[in-house]
């Protein structure tokens, strides 16, 4: 992979930014108006250049190791209270991504007062961006009025960063939203490997595995601030990242798609599996370690 290639064209998505984290491009609508939850849960589709890509949404992938059977595990996340030490839009940026993919965890695992602990955490932060429109204090309120009904915290969060979107577009914030959703795409990454190293499970194995994809995508969206001080380490680390992803196997098994003629319904069989060695795994664990690190640090 040469960084000199990696040059990004366009970029034109119908949900960059904030809210790309937790919710996609539209959704089912509520008697209120509202998403409901299921559109936090679906994958966030980008536009890069001429093509689409696709990234899994914290809630989708928090979903996901639940169902491992994994317990809910605290420590791993980045504390709500380290906000006040992220003094730079840099620093303030990447960790609303994080707390964004923490949130996501945590509400899945229905604890909800620390939920409540990391929505406050990322009013703070968007204050401080100035892009405080979404978690203003009667959102604030809805929170502490739905506590413990999983369904509305999701909606209630997904049309938050849903409405920061906006604002970021129409301000030309493109640079915070780039470090937002990779702020959260690396959180989630992280808590997937640590995960997936004490349980065995093909599903999640197959979805850290799919990112290797996306995380050349995501260098391609940061390669235009690369000569910010800030940033450079950041995309090295990636590019470094990426290497060790490019030598995972995915394995395709086509099956042919069988038609019900009676019901006029065609069912797909083909499958995926990703093949991952121990040892892959924990080198990437290690490295999206350090690069969480010196995030959350």
């Amino acid at each position: 992979m040469n960084i000199k290639t990696l040059a990004l064209k366009t970029f034109v998505g119908c949900a960059f930014s904030v809210s790309i984290l937790l919710s996609g491009c539209g959704g089912s609508k509520s008697k209120d108006g509202e998403n409901n939850a299921d559109s936090a849960t679906t994958p966030n589709i980008i536009k890069l250049g001429n093509a689409n890509f696709s990234i899994p949404s914290p809630f989708q992938t928090a979903m996901l190791i639940k169902s491992t059977g994994a317990a809910y595990n605290k420590e791993m996340l980045n504390s709500a209270k380290n906000f006040s030490k992220y003094s730079t839009n840099y620093k303030k940026a990447i960790n609303l991504g994080v707390y964004g993919a923490d949130v996501g965890y945590v509400t899945m695992y229905d604890q909800t007062q620390d939920a409540l602990g990391y929505i406050g955490s990322i009013r703070k932060l968007t204050e401080e961006l100035g892009i405080n429109n979404a978690f203003d204090a009667n959102t604030m309120k809805r929170f502490e009025q739905n506590l413990g009904k999983r369904d509305s915290m999701l909606s209630m969060v997904a049309v938050g960063y849903r409405s920061s979107d906006a604002f970021l577009k129409n301000n030309d914030r493109l640079d915070v939203g780039a470090l937002v959703l990779t702020g959260g795409w690396i959180e989630t990454l992280y808590f997937s490997t640590k995960v997936l190293g004490t349980k065995e499970n093909q599903e999640l194995k197959n979805r850290i595995g799919e990112q290797k994809y996306t995380l050349d995508n995501l260098i391609k969206l940061l390669q235009p601030y690369y000569k910010q001080p800030e940033y450079t380490d950041l995309i090295n680390d990636l590019i470094d990242l990426a290497y060790d992803f490019d030598a995972i196997d995915i394995e395709y098994k086509y099956v042919k798609p069988v038609t019900d003629v009676a019901t006029k319904t065609t069912s797909i069989s083909s499958s995926t599996k990703v093949v991952m060695t121990k040892e892959q795994l924990e080198t990437i664990t290690k490295k999206i370690e350090k690069i969480r690190n010196s995030i959350v640090g």
